[in-house]
């Protein structure tokens, strides 16, 4: 498990970065946050808005940056921006730090974006999150460290994922996880990357963006011998707002799903038969859904491309 990082000298609102190798120029606005291996900034190139960022161990930040350049691979045709603009190096005090520009994600976390909006977006949320985890399964990638800080919602529960630091390649050891998303933690699996490990998080997710209270106090006050699935799912059969779909996760706690695909296709049904059962229909669930995606992918692609 990678440990949490306090950088040292934090850059300057105003601060240019220039690339030694590409001499594209950055404007640093703030700080977005500092992970266990660098610092993430908004940045500006032009008219052009991304994330910075800057890390001290080139081949840390080039790990980060093969994900994202593998899932361009994968995402080459569909209409959306790329997901890595430019990886270059720039001087800083004598040495030479490792950095690579990103799109920018707008939004906030999963669990803010419900309490402003209502859990009745769980299924919007969820569906679109599924996406791109299938995505990143495609391309041979576990996200691993799956959690609410590192799922920003947007309008209209558009999401993306963050800080891929913890990405690992199928069948490696995870990289990065947090204890309590973790299936290790709750001994439902091994640490090894696989879809499984991440359908675990996304369980844990919600019962953590609903029921975090009660999360938090079951953590702490079982022993490591005796947490379980068992555990979690009681929460769940507890909690009015996951327990319509108690089936769909404890086949995500249990790791029992064909692919990411087939979860996303029961998480859809599933949330279909809740709406059923209450005669009501969460607000843009599946009507214009995929228009509006493409739609403000293409606006971002058209600021990023002509900005």
């Amino acid at each position: 498990m990678t440990t949490s990082y306090e950088p040292k000298h934090l850059l300057a609102p105003g601060t240019v970065v220039t690339g030694k190798w590409h001499g594209k120029k950055y404007k640093l606005e703030r700080l977005l946050g500092a992970g266990a291996n660098g610092q993430v900034y908004l940045a500006t190139s032009g008219r052009a808005v991304c994330a910075l960022k800057i890390g001290t161990e080139a081949a840390e930040l080039q790990g980060e940056a093969n994900v994202l350049a593998s899932l361009d691979g994968k995402e080459r045709g569909r209409g959306r921006p790329p997901f890595l603009l430019d990886v270059d190096d720039f001087p800083l005090n004598g040495r030479t730090l490792p950095f690579y520009a990103m799109r920018y994600v707008p939004g906030i976390p999963v669990r803010s974006y419900l309490r402003r909006r209502g859990t009745q977006w769980i299924g919007v949320i969820g569906h679109r999150l599924l996406e791109r985890l299938a995505e990143l399964h495609e391309a041979g990638w576990v996200f691993s460290d799956l959690k609410n800080d590192n799922v920003l919602v947007h309008e209209y529960g558009r999401v993306e994922l963050v800080d891929y630091g913890g990405a690992t390649a199928m069948g490696r050891a995870v990289r990065q996880f947090t204890e309590i998303h973790d299936r290790g933690y709750w001994s439902a699996g091994s640490r090894t990357a696989d879809p499984g490990y991440d359908w675990f998080a996304f369980a844990v997710l919600w019962l953590h963006a609903t029921d975090a209270k009660r999360l938090i106090q079951l953590s702490r006050t079982r022993l490591p011998q005796d947490r379980g699935v068992d555990d979690l799912m009681k929460l769940v059969r507890t909690n009015p707002k996951l327990r319509p779909i108690e089936a769909w996760m404890e086949k995500a706690l249990h790791g029992q799903f064909r692919d990411t695909r087939a979860a996303l296709k029961e998480w859809r049904l599933a949330h279909r038969a809740q709406e059923a059962r209450a005669g009501s229909h969460i607000p843009g669930w599946m009507t214009g859904m995929l228009a509006l995606s493409a739609a403000l992918c293409l606006t971002l692609a058209a600021v990023w491309l002509f900005g």
